[in-house]
């Protein structure tokens, strides 16, 4: 069981789920003494402050978009990506805004998520059995023996990667991309033409007469950072415990530890055993944490992980991302939002409705058909609605490219295109397109949800 005892370390006497076996132990141990030395990617101030917004959208005042690439990669890390995927960020975000009428936490699947968990330790193809890929910070993509060995010194890579990618995102963030008299201009080349762009066209379109009746009142855009910046926020799935003990840092305004490869962090389906390594690393650390919550997950044992993780049951701290699948939402998302109810826990919902509805399409490729995902996030939104709890965020595996991974969505991707720009490295991702579209679908969800607010507080004021 778990001890009162914490420290960065401690999760190494702990069982461990999804963990490489690097053949040198000496290098391994080498690199983590230099990762120790480097300074952190984020900073203590930016987590809390992280973890009083999410307390906003637990409460019910704001919403979480989160979403990024499945696995980050070397070889496509590049200014043009990193600034594509950011402004369809925006757009989604912007979009989202303006129909629920309340502010909406950015936090990405970025500058950090390059260690993916595997349903096999080794993976097959015809007669030869390599061990299988677990991202660029473990090993490579390539299948040959060489490439499949666990390799220390890519967590040196990643974190440089990270750190260019942080750099790349916050001048974005507050250097005047994000402004929102820029809005026309944030829209992609190749979706231009798309059923999305005139929806999207429309509402740049209501945001630049709103900008304009600002000034013309004497509001200057200029003299308020809420329109000319955003904030942002990174996050990554804490897998590679070493590399997350070495960027563990104490506080120093606070005394507290927080974990400084990003702002958030969250534990997977596959690694949220109660008394191993996962677990125990993440409940000592500060930062705001996701928990995965699939099919397998029971109310009662949802309730000891929340005790553990938010012992002080403190709004933004813990965020539940559930990820049941379209076809089994409706019958397992009601039991957790009763149970964690009942006990009074101030906990984040947020969908993720992806990882539940992947499948293998004839040709081989795995793919996520669009209308699953679509009708995951409605039986969310329903779920809560019923329950009387707030739908607080969605979870999506997206990029800024015109990538043809997941089928279905405006231009109606058939199992046939997907082969012809499959570039992810792990999973299927919604393109941007997809993306927005999903961000007009939650607009609507919470513009209904906020109405329905609105005539409760009316009904019961009366």
């Amino acid at each position: 069981m778990l001890s009162q005892h914490w420290a960065p370390d401690s999760w190494r006497t702990k069982p461990i789920e999804q963990a490489p076996v690097f053949p040198d132990l000496a290098a391994l141990a080498e690199v983590e003494r230099q990762l120790a030395s480097f300074p952190p990617l984020v900073f203590a101030g930016e987590a809390r402050k992280l973890k009083a917004m999410l307390g906003k959208v637990a409460k019910g005042e704001a919403f979480l978009l989160q979403g990024g690439d499945c696995a980050e990669s070397f070889a496509e890390h590049s200014a043009d990506n990193i600034r594509d995927f950011f402004r369809v960020f925006l757009q989604m975000a912007v979009v989202m805004t303006f129909a629920a009428a309340s502010p909406v936490v950015k936090v990405g699947r970025v500058a950090g998520q390059f260690a993916k968990p595997r349903s096999e330790p080794m993976e097959k193809r015809g007669d030869v059995a390599l061990p299988s890929y677990r991202g660029d910070i473990v090993n490579d993509i390539a299948f040959t023996e060489a490439a499949r060995i666990p390799d220390p010194a890519r967590q040196l890579d990643a974190y440089r990667q990270s750190a260019a990618t942080l750099n790349l995102i916050r001048a974005f963030a507050s250097g005047g991309y994000a402004n929102l008299e820029n809005a026309h201009r944030w829209m992609l080349g190749f979706i231009k033409d798309s059923p999305q762009s005139a929806r999207y066209q429309e509402l740049a379109d209501r945001i630049s007469e709103t900008v304009g009746f600002m000034r013309a009142i004497g509001l200057d855009p200029e003299a308020h950072h809420e329109l000319r910046q955003t904030d942002f926020y990174t996050s990554h799935e804490a897998l590679l415990l070493g590399y997350e003990q070495a960027l563990t840092r104490i506080d120093s305004t606070t005394g507290d530890p927080y974990a400084t490869s990003g702002h958030m962090l969250w534990i997977g389906d596959r690694t949220r055993q109660l008394d191993h390594a996962h677990i125990e690393f993440a409940r000592g650390v500060k930062n705001p944490l996701g928990l995965k919550c699939g099919p397998s997950l029971k109310p009662d044992n949802l309730l000891r992980l929340i005790d553990v993780l938010d012992p002080d049951n403190e709004p933004g701290r813990l965020t539940l991302i559930c990820r049941f699948g379209a076809d089994k939402a409706a019958e397992l998302l009601p039991t957790l939002l009763r149970a964690v109810k009942r006990e009074g826990r101030n906990v984040l919902w947020s969908c993720d409705p992806m990882h539940g509805n992947t499948i293998k399409a004839a040709s081989g490729f795995k793919t996520r058909p669009f209308d699953r995902i679509i009708s995951e996030i409605r039986t969310f939104f329903a779920a809560h609605q019923a329950e009387g709890t707030y739908a607080g965020g969605v979870h999506l595996e997206m990029t800024g490219k015109n990538v043809t991974e997941c089928t279905g969505g405006a231009r109606a991707i058939s199992e046939a295109d997907l082969s012809d720009r499959y570039h992810t490295y792990c999973d299927p991702r919604l393109n941007a397109e997809q993306a927005i579209e999903i961000a007009f679908l939650v607009a609507e969800l919470l513009k209904v949800e906020r109405l329905n607010r609105m005539k409760q507080e009316v009904r019961a004021a009366e």
